[in-house]
């Protein structure tokens, strides 16, 4: 397994909303997936999915399918 340093390129979901409780960033670009870490906990871990489910979550979202 290779580590990964990641510091920059992190944005703000526009899902998050303007409140600063319940915020998560994500990292476009990443080699082998999507990066979504807790906005408040920037040193803490992230959650990596792959590319393919990332973007299916990220459609079903947009398109209100989920309820």
């Amino acid at each position: 397994m290779t580590a990964h340093t990641i510091v920059d390129g992190w944005r703000k979901s526009s899902y998050s909303g303007s409140e600063a409780g319940s915020c998560v960033e994500v990292l476009d670009g990443h080699p082998a997936g999507v990066p979504v870490r807790d906005s408040k906990n920037t040193h803490g871990p992230a959650l990596l999915f792959p590319t393919t489910q990332w973007n299916t979550f990220v459609d079903t979202v947009k398109s209100d399918r989920h309820g």
